[in-house]
């Protein structure tokens, strides 16, 4: 069959129903099927071993999908896959057949809860499953859901990481919510690249891929543990915090308990009476991000649990404003607060734990009397069977929360134990 160069006058000048050769790869070419259709790229070769023609259609020109010089890359590497005698057709149905990001990402989701993922070898929660989800809805799926799972290379993971940085995936935050998993930034391109990592891992277990294409790709670093509350800040929470006092009491009690304990906010809105133990100044969490928690109360913290209501009926220390749920709300509290007082929106609930602890180091605490106080996991063979706090970490809790009650515009606590309302 005769050959030509293919270019553009000559796809221009295609007839229909005719197919041109290109002189540079063999038995790539083109035609059109119709007149005014558009000009396809094909290729055709026998397979070394068997004999058998091979006819691929790469794609049309002029869609956007293929250009003349890709095509011909095209047609130049599936001409080496047939020298080689591997058969275009079977290699395309299975890649077909392949299992997509979007698939695997499906049924990471449906093994989370019974496979041992998390830190500490214990299964995610669901929270933790839930903001997985998130951001596989609203990152992953939309930039790599597509491509299939062998597919996926390192560049690819360096572009997502770039791109949900740029905020190319971002969506508006819901009024309720704060750190939306939703919303981009280095932040969520580092934690979710991360989470497609942990993605790939359980591809590997389950023999889809032999290796992990998120592996030594540098996500950004993640500044926010470097921010804590000034002297000032914490005196115009205390004012926010009194001038919201009115209209939403539990959810300003559970920012001041959060303030002066150092806790999660999960750990906080999930309180329960069943937990705590007033005459040993100890809660026990069953619970938490590290497991079992014992924590040491302090008198600021154990004061304000005394101010609490305690609604008939109802488990929870912090209660939501009908049923019996822990609250809700408190997302939309903080909002409200530190835009009263004109606080910067980057200091979050979170950034109270950060706080506590710099303050608590800034006192001279050790390392490890910090990591007790904040429920980090220690380690010891002694620490599971302990159910109280000692007095030097009941002192250390005092020391610290006392410091930030007064920065927040309180009074110095005595030494007295507070007895709950039943």
């Amino acid at each position: 069959m005769p050959r030509q160069r293919i270019t553009a006058g000559s796809l221009e000048a295609l007839e229909p129903g005719v197919c041109i050769w290109d002189d540079l790869v063999l038995g790539f070419g083109a035609r059109r099927q119709t007149a005014g259709g558009e000009a396809t790229f094909i290729f055709k070769a026998r397979l070394a071993i068997t004999k058998k023609q091979v006819f691929v259609t790469i794609g049309r020109y002029r869609r956007g999908d293929w250009t003349i010089a890709e095509a011909r890359a095209k047609a130049a590497e599936l001409r080496h896959d047939v020298r080689r005698g591997i058969d275009p057709l079977a290699y395309k149905i299975a890649l077909q057949a392949e299992m997509t990001v979007a698939e695997l990402c499906d049924a990471y989701l449906d093994a989370a809860p019974t496979l041992l993922l998390a830190k500490a070898g214990r299964a995610k929660k669901p929270s933790t499953l839930a903001t997985d989800r998130s951001r596989i809805e609203a990152h992953i799926k939309p930039l790599l859901g597509a491509k299939r799972v062998s597919e996926v290379t390192p560049g690819d993971i360096e572009t997502f990481l770039h791109r949900v940085a740029r905020g190319d995936t971002a969506k508006a935050r819901a009024p309720s919510g704060r750190g939306n998993p939703a919303s981009g930034g280095k932040g969520t391109a580092s934690r979710t690249t991360g989470l497609l990592g942990a993605i790939f891992s359980y591809s590997m277990k389950r023999k889809l891929r032999s290796d992990n294409p998120v592996r030594g790709v540098t996500r950004f670093k993640d500044g926010r543990k470097d921010r804590r509350f000034s002297t000032d800040e914490y005196a115009l929470l205390g004012e926010g915090l009194a001038k919201a006092e009115k209209s939403q009491p539990v959810a300003v009690a559970c920012i001041r308990f959060l303030a002066v304990s150092g806790w999660r906010r999960s750990e906080a809105t999930h309180l329960r009476w069943q937990d705590i133990d007033a005459e040993r100044r100890t809660a026990l969490l069953g619970d938490t991000k590290t497991g079992r928690s014992v924590r040491a109360l302090s008198h600021s913290a154990l004061a304000i649990l005394a101010g609490m209501d305690r609604r008939f009926g109802c488990d929870w220390v912090f209660p939501a404003a009908v049923a019996n749920l822990p609250i809700g709300s408190l997302p939309r509290a903080w909002d409200r607060v530190i835009n009263l007082v004109g606080l910067p929106t980057e200091l979050t609930p979170h950034t109270l734990r950060h706080s506590f602890a710099s303050v608590a180091s800034d006192e001279g605490f050790s390392e490890a009397t910090i990591a007790a106080l904040l429920g980090h996991k220690l380690g010891s063979m002694t620490g599971r069977y302990t159910h109280t706090a000692d007095a030097n970490l009941l002192a250390a809790a005092d020391k610290v929360a006392d410091l930030i009650a007064r920065h927040m515009g309180g009074e110095k606590l005595t030494g007295e134990v507070v007895q709950l309302r039943r």
